[in-house]
């Protein structure tokens, strides 16, 4: 029946009709999907959920400040002191920043620091909703109106300053990103095929997924409150290419075979895609899963992105089962050339690397998975080293952006940041009590005069120091113990600190909730495909001691080698859901090919000819998802560095030594009580009459 389906997808007349609806619809989707970054919200604050105590203080703030509000310095400097002229003209400058687009308020300063070598001023914009994607533009004019020159610095920092500073960061990341993983995944794949034009096929049904997703995405952003933003975007198109030349290694390999078996192209692919697609299908479905597990986090933009990557990869998964099949039977053996799979040809798997490795772990497959799995625990030692308690704003960059030169510049000459603050709400009755509980905590500046309006307080003092610094985080935390401790003020605390601290705590709350929901959707997912509970067991186990081992080695990286200073709070859940995800792919594909060769070879045999006949295409699989995920280290935000870099490494480590060595090690000793309690778990010689064998491997003696 599904054999029927397949060849009714890629037969003569309908392989032109697949086509022919997946072009369409990929030109129609094209401009829509250049669309996606407009919709972007970058904005901290929107990123927290409703229930964070910044997010509930910012509804009480909008009587007295727009939470559109962006909050921008113009710092300047001359080291060895200010000249006259040099004040003249800052003061001259505020009349022209008062007279720019968006400039809310009165612009405040110049503040002179005490050394005399540095002054700011403070300057709020308002562009509405989508005001910080206007913050380069702004960040622009202001250096035309105070550039520097003659001995005089001048920097735009605050809200406004590192807003524009972000939007620099992924500046063209789309555009960037997707040259750079195409141009990665190309050589991999003429490496892999070996072929000048077969390569041609994946790359060219990757890009339609990724056109298709975008343009899907970019509708429920504006229309359904999905958010977007940078990061999210990133990572959808490293995902898509990376996962679909996945899925399409996988079926072209099996699709190769058949060709081998088959005259007929047509037959060929419906018994490819009759083969392939379960664990194409199941793959897909436990990333997808893993993603819209992120629904349950706090974050919203961590909640984001599961619908996002989700998104992507249902997309990815439809193209690479009805495009990509259409495009080979449409061109052709001649695709391959110039290893063209001739009929009855013989298959090269049979006598290649990964057939001499099964044979060598055959011999003492127990002593190979307890040696393997010892490394790698030594390997999770370097947990240890992890520093995930957030980074500052200095620390969250792998270059220093003009915002942080000028948050600098404030710290050395004893300036505050007037445009962070801590901002307080409380009931006008209390709110000297507010006030007078806030006096003496370290880490604050002078109270500027509270302002009063439907019965409550609002009450703002600027804050010493990064708004992402922990120092300011204990600040914070400070405030919010004197404050809540005002018998009936119901005080709430907030400001920038605030919500980078929500962000903080948030992340935390979802790491230990979103993990284990995680796990066990895997596990029953794998239960379902290999109806067994001692593999899925033993392949969770697997994936897990493959996230410890790479987290620990890429924690020892990030400290020694690269020289962070840490890494955010929601880095191991990220870390987690995409090694764990993508991890487990390469299982399923590894274990429904042992499950189909155990109905007619038996257990040890079946683990055998699974990875002599995998072994090469999950490699290349592999590589081509740590490569692209490596291509997220161009971008100079430390996160997407980490973030790249932990899931490169812990995928070479699950398709090198997991997946080949560990699992396969595993599958020989236990033999068929890995299928325990099914039908499965009856001794090696029990074969399915109605079996169909596939090909005739050649295994060891002392395996048959």
């Amino acid at each position: 029946m599904h054999r029927q389906i397949a060849g009714r997808l890629t037969g003569p007349v309908t392989k032109w009709v697949v086509l022919a609806f997946w072009l369409l619809l990929a030109v129609g989707a094209a401009g829509f999907a250049q669309k996606l970054t407009d919709v972007q919200n970058n904005e901290a604050s929107s990123w927290l959920p409703a229930s964070a105590e910044s997010t509930k203080a910012l509804e009480k703030l909008e009587p007295f400040q727009d939470p559109n509000l962006i909050p921008t310095l113009v710092v300047y400097e001359r080291p060895g002191g200010l000249t006259p002229e040099d004040m003249a003209a800052a003061k001259a400058d505020v009349a022209e920043f008062q007279e720019m687009d968006g400039v809310e308020g009165e612009v405040l300063g110049p503040f002179p620091s005490e050394d005399g070598e540095a002054m700011s001023t403070l300057v709020n914009f308002n562009f509405g909703a989508d005001g910080w994607n206007a913050m380069p533009d702004v960040a622009d004019e202001l250096r035309q109106i105070a550039p520097e020159g003659d001995g005089l610095n001048v920097h735009i920092a605050g809200a406004g300053g590192q807003a524009a500073d972000a939007a620099e960061a992924f500046a063209g990341i789309d555009g960037m990103l997707l040259i750079s993983t195409l141009g990665v995944v190309i050589l991999i794949l003429l490496f892999t095929y070996r072929s000048p034009v077969l390569w041609i096929l994946p790359i060219f049904s990757a890009g339609i997924a990724l056109f298709c997703a975008e343009a899907l995405i970019y509708f429920l952003a504006k229309y359904a409150d999905l958010t977007v933003n940078g990061q999210s975007q990133a990572i959808l198109t490293i995902l898509v290419i990376g996962a679909g030349t996945d899925y399409a290694l996988l079926l072209v390999a099996r699709y190769r075979e058949e060709l081998r078996r088959h005259e007929d192209r047509h037959e060929a692919m419906a018994f490819a895609l009759h083969r392939a697609a379960p664990a194409i299908v199941a793959s897909a479905v436990t990333v997808m899963l893993g993603m819209l597990c992120l629904l349950f986090a706090e974050m919203n933009s961590t909640a984001g992105l599961g619908p996002v990557a989700a998104i992507g990869i249902a997309v990815t998964l439809l193209v690479m089962i009805t495009l990509l099949p259409a495009l080979l039977v449409i061109f052709g053996r001649w695709f391959f050339w110039p290893k063209r799979p001739l009929f009855r040809s013989e298959e090269p798997t049979k006598s290649g690397i990964w057939a001499k490795i099964g044979n060598r772990i055959s011999i003492r497959p127990r002593a190979v998975w307890i040696g393997t799995t010892a490394a790698l625990l030594v390997c999770c030692l370097g947990l240890f080293t992890l520093e995930a308690s957030g980074l500052s704003t200095e620390d969250s960059y792998t270059k220093e952006f003009d915002s942080i030169v000028g948050q600098k510049v404030l710290a050395e000459h004893g300036l505050v940041d007037e445009s962070n603050t801590v901002q307080v709400v409380a009931n006008e009755d209390q709110a000297d009590e507010v006030l007078a509980a806030m006096e003496g905590i370290e880490g604050l500046g002078t109270p500027r005069e509270p302002q009063s309006a439907g019965g409550v307080t609002f009450i703002e003092v600027p804050i010493q120091g990064d708004a992402a610094s922990q120092a300011t985080f204990d600040v914070i935390e400070n405030v919010r113990d004197a404050v809540h401790q005002v018998d009936g003020a119901d005080a709430l605390v907030g400001g920038w600190s605030a919500v980078y601290l929500d962000t903080k705590i948030a992340a935390n709350r979802d790491n230990l909730v979103i993990i284990p929901i995680i796990l066990l959707m895997v596990f029953l997912i794998l239960t379902v495909l290999l109806r067994a509970l001692t593999a899925p067991l033993l392949l969770l186990g697997t994936v897990v001691l493959s996230f410890g081992a790479a987290l620990g080695i890429s924690a020892m990286l990030f400290k020694y080698v690269f020289d962070f200073a840490g890494s955010d709070p929601s880095f191991p859940l990220f870390a987690f859901v995409f090694l764990v995800a993508l991890g487990i792919d390469y299982n399923i594909f590894l274990m429904t090919r042992v499950r189909e060769e155990t109905l007619h070879r038996g257990t040890r045999a079946g683990s055998l000819v699974a990875l002599t006949s995998t072994g090469g295409v999950i490699t290349s699989a592999g590589l081509v998802l740590a490569a692209t995920f490596l291509v997220l280290a161009t971008i100079p935000v430390v996160f997407l560095v980490e973030l790249g870099v932990a899931v490169a490494l812990g995928v070479i480590l699950d398709t090198m030594i997991v997946r080949s060595v560990l699992v396969t090690a595993l599958n020989l000793d236990l033999g068929s009580k890995i299928w325990w309690p099914s039908s499965l778990d009856r001794g090696e010689n029990v074969v399915a009459a109605d079996a169909e064998p596939t090909e005739d491997t050649w295994v060891p003696e002392h395996i048959r």
